[in-house]
């Protein structure tokens, strides 16, 4: 089954937060685990998901630091911050609803 993007571009910012609350990552390892955990049915495009990272990091949801990972080109990493935790947890809490109230309306003739 396809989902439309629509569905679920407003909730960019906390399916990224919501990578970030298992540890800091980087934006390459932040997508392959959102396309991991929704079985490559989806993922960000590069602009969605590096546009996202610098409004989170100006609302102080995220903060940046440069990896002192081995040879090669230096990565990005990301980390959550206290404000960021809290932000996800009322997103959250305002998705619950919203899928609480969709199932309630979407289910005519179902019982």
């Amino acid at each position: 089954m396809s989902i439309s993007a629509d569905t679920l571009r407003g909730h960019t910012d906390m399916i990224i937060l919501a990578q970030l609350l298992d540890g800091d990552n980087y934006g390459y390892e932040i997508n392959k685990r959102i396309q991991q955990r929704t079985g490559g049915a989806y993922g960000l495009k590069e602009a969605t998901l590096y546009t996202a990272f610098k409004r989170l990091e100006q609302n102080g949801h995220i903060h940046s630091y440069w990896g002192a990972d081995g040879p090669g080109a230096r990565r990005r990493y990301y980390a959550i911050t206290p404000e960021g935790r809290e932000f996800y947890a009322q997103r959250h809490r305002e998705w619950r609803e919203t899928r609480r109230m969709l199932d309630a309306l979407t289910s005519a003739g179902e019982g």
